[in-house]
């Protein structure tokens, strides 16, 4: 299962999920979904989430069995 932060820096950027998928093209629900890994996005949507954030892809997300400190 692919897990992710987005939920926790959507908040520490001062996003909505709105404005979150106006920024990358989708819509709100599907940010929802992604937060609540309900929703594995395409690798290209996934990097345009992680450049709205200006992080590595992995410091986003990462696979279930990795532990926090091994994404990098």
């Amino acid at each position: 299962m692919l897990h992710n932060r987005v939920k926790e820096l959507r908040a520490r950027f001062d996003y909505s999920q709105s404005d979150l998928g106006d920024l990358i093209g989708v819509t709100r629900q599907t940010i929802g979904l992604i937060e609540k890994s309900n929703y594995q996005p395409s690798v290209t949507l996934a990097l345009k989430i992680a450049k709205v954030f200006r992080l590595p892809l992995e410091e986003v997300f990462w696979l279930e069995g990795e532990e926090e400190g091994e994404k990098k």
